[in-house]
């Protein structure tokens, strides 16, 4: 059974319509990326499926549990842009979010310690937060998140405001995290979602594009990438390339011709034919990887 279902999401603002008729399930254990340009609704949607804003049609179903329930004690949320009160240490902050959370004094200090540990802030547990470098203050705000034992984490832009060694720091915590609770997070950084994520969920313009895996999504997108290199750069390569009607995008990397297709069977019946009769030198005839960002930009565009 889904961890969580999301029927027909709608928010407005006025006149204004943020998320239109958004339906998608999160499954247990796994890590979900929220993709979408600038305004595309991922932040608006986070904050409907934390239980922090209504939305105006629709309904959100949390295991056996409706909207008309209250659903946030099963879910840990992390803004965009986390408060923190920089007088605490990090041990009482999280203690303090235990306590809002209404763990008993006992149990918040114990889940403290043990949250500590998990994201590597023990050694600086008695250290005022304002002392707290960008990367930790992310760590600390991931383990106020999981004070309550949650069922779901919300992580909203959860490392692309930090430094390399930062962002590190913060997907790698997440790495631990997702073998033994359910992720969803948002970032334009696609390298990460790639990184970590087990599913992409694209929005644009408040409309759910495509969800799946990356080979989900790769197969209806229905594209592939095929690497190519010659000994010896024939004349007008490019030029010839183009004219094959399976070839639809070229792109050069150093002595590389990157070329997406639509149909494999056929560009390779194409492209080895015009190797054949130009009698090019061709060195180099591979299935290339296709990135996210390849899908994101095809999958924006239609």
């Amino acid at each position: 059974m889904a961890l969580l279902q999301a029927n027909h999401l709608t928010k407005k603002y006025k006149d204004h319509q943020v998320i239109s008729d958004v339906s998608f399930t999160l499954e247990h254990g796994r890590c979900v990326a929220l993709l979408g340009p600038n305004g595309s609704g991922k932040t608006t949607t986070l904050r409907m499926l934390a239980g922090f804003i209504k939305p105006t049609e629709g309904d959100i179903q949390f295991e056996d549990e409706s909207l008309s329930k209250d659903f946030r004690q099963h879910v840990g949320y992390l803004p965009q842009f986390p408060v923190f009160h920089d007088w605490m240490t990090g041990k009482e902050f999280l203690i303090y979010a235990g306590r809002l959370s209404h763990l008993p004094k006992k149990i918040a200090k114990e889940r403290a310690d043990e949250l500590l540990e998990l994201v590597n802030l023990k050694e600086v547990r008695k250290l005022r937060i304002s002392k707290y470098s960008g990367g930790m203050k992310q760590r600390l705000g991931i383990a106020q998140a999981l004070i309550h034992s949650p069922k779901l984490i919300i992580l909203d832009e959860p490392a692309s405001a930090l430094d390399p060694i930062g962002r590190r720091e913060v997907l790698n915590l997440m790495r631990e995290l997702k073998k033994d609770a359910t992720i969803l997070f948002s970032t334009h950084i696609l390298n990460d979602a790639e990184e970590v994520s087990d599913e992409i969920l694209l929005l644009n313009n408040g409309n759910v594009i495509e969800q799946g895996s990356m080979h989900e999504i790769e197969t209806v997108q229905n594209t592939v990438t095929l690497k190519l290199s010659f000994s010896d750069e024939p004349k007008f390569i490019e030029e010839r390339l183009k004219e094959i009607e399976s070839v639809f995008k070229i792109h050069r990397v150093e002595d590389d011709f990157l070329l997406t297709v639509h149909d494999l069977k056929t560009a390779r019946k194409q492209l080895l034919e015009v190797v054949y009769h130009e009698d090019w030198q061709l060195t180099k005839f591979e299935v290339a990887k296709t990135s996210l960002e390849d899908l994101f930009m095809k999958a924006v565009k239609n």
